[in-house]
């Protein structure tokens, strides 16, 4: 279903779509992180994806919630977004031999995914307020400020160390 299908006709259909679409996004960002953990070198990174993945894991749970409270079986739909900025991410970690660097643009491709996510996520929580749908909102609200956190770390990791070295050892 794409976002301006006929299958989208009420404000409700276009949040449900919305949540099946970051559905998606979470299961493909799952298939796409072990191969970002295998790729890093340096350990925080490392252990940094290897956190995430696991906060992912539940925060696919958690939409497992937010589908059970809507009355709705969880599933997802295709998000060209998404698979487009997994799929550059693949292509330029395939094209970088200089470790430093590599993992820098893993933590730029990792930032890009977190973006994505936080757009998606404070819409679907704006319109759960506008919904009437407090006990999801809240839900929603909490894998928003995980993914946050997530982005705040990524941050942190590159500007006090990995962009650095990327940069001392590729002068």
């Amino acid at each position: 279903m794409g976002i301006f299908t006929k299958d989208i006709k009420t404000f409700d259909d276009l949040f449900l779509h919305q949540l099946q679409d970051v559905y998606y996004a979470e299961n493909q960002i799952t298939k796409a992180l072990p191969k970002m953990i295998e790729k890093a070198t340096a350990a925080p990174l490392k252990q940094g994806f290897t956190t995430h993945l696991k906060e992912t894991e539940a925060q696919i749970e958690k939409l497992d919630k937010v589908f059970a409270l809507l009355g709705e079986k969880p599933k997802g739909a295709s998000c060209p977004a998404i698979d487009g900025i997994i799929k550059e991410a693949n292509e330029v970690a395939g094209d970088i031999a200089d470790k430093s660097v590599l993992d820098a643009a893993l933590i730029a491709s990792a930032q890009a995914v977190e973006h994505y996510e936080i757009t998606r996520y404070g819409t679907l929580v704006s319109w759960s307020k506008q919904l009437g749908r407090g006990e999801v909102g809240t839900i929603l609200q909490s894998i928003l400020d995980e993914e946050r956190a997530t982005d705040e770390k990524l941050t942190k990791l590159a500007e006090s160390k990995i962009n650095l070295k990327a940069e001392l050892e590729t002068a």
